[in-house]
């Protein structure tokens, strides 16, 4: 099968698709934080090929977001566990359920419950603002350009919006 690359994409998104764009990624690394750290359970689980599961588990360590740890010397085992950068992603997975729990419920409803630690009551994540705590939606935010904006693809439009223009020969 082939895919599309983002790798020359200028972009932050594209960036994070060519890390974790995958459709097998994101399940995977939600299962880690689950708790399945073993190679056969996360097969059982996700009902994915061997095979598959390989190249996406090399595709994530290779990419810093999942790490091996033996757990056994003979035979050689390991378990996969979650880098600081994939649990990072972690809470990005949970707003995608939260999208999906409100417009694309499976029959039955939601298969999981999100209970905060702090209060020990059910939770809906959303995206809100680091400095002042208020949600962020289209309505409440400005997309600008930023210093990353240079010519290219996945920014060319934002460059051309800065002022930065592409050399045209």
């Amino acid at each position: 099968m082939h895919t599309t690359s983002f790798a020359e994409m200028h972009c932050s998104i594209g960036q994070s698709l060519e890390r974790v764009g995958h459709w097998w990624s994101p399940l995977i690394v939600r299962d880690i934080y689950l708790g399945l750290h073993r190679f056969d359970d996360i097969v059982e689980n996700l009902g994915i090929s061997r095979n598959l599961l390989t190249r996406r588990f090399d595709a994530l360590i290779a990419a810093g977001i999942v790490e091996r740890r033996v757990y056994q010397q003979r035979p050689l085992r390991y378990e996969y566990h979650l880098t600081t950068a994939g649990s990072e992603l972690v809470p990005v997975l949970m707003a995608l359920m939260a999208w999906g729990d409100k417009w694309a419920t499976p029959p039955g409803g939601p298969p999981v419950r999100l209970v905060h630690d702090s209060g020990g009551h059910d939770c809906t994540p959303q995206v809100s603002c680091a400095t002042c705590g208020q949600p962020i939606t289209t309505a409440t935010v400005t997309a600008l350009p930023g210093p990353g904006a240079a010519p290219g693809p996945g920014t060319m439009v934002l460059a051309r919006r800065s002022g930065q223009t592409r050399n045209q020969t």
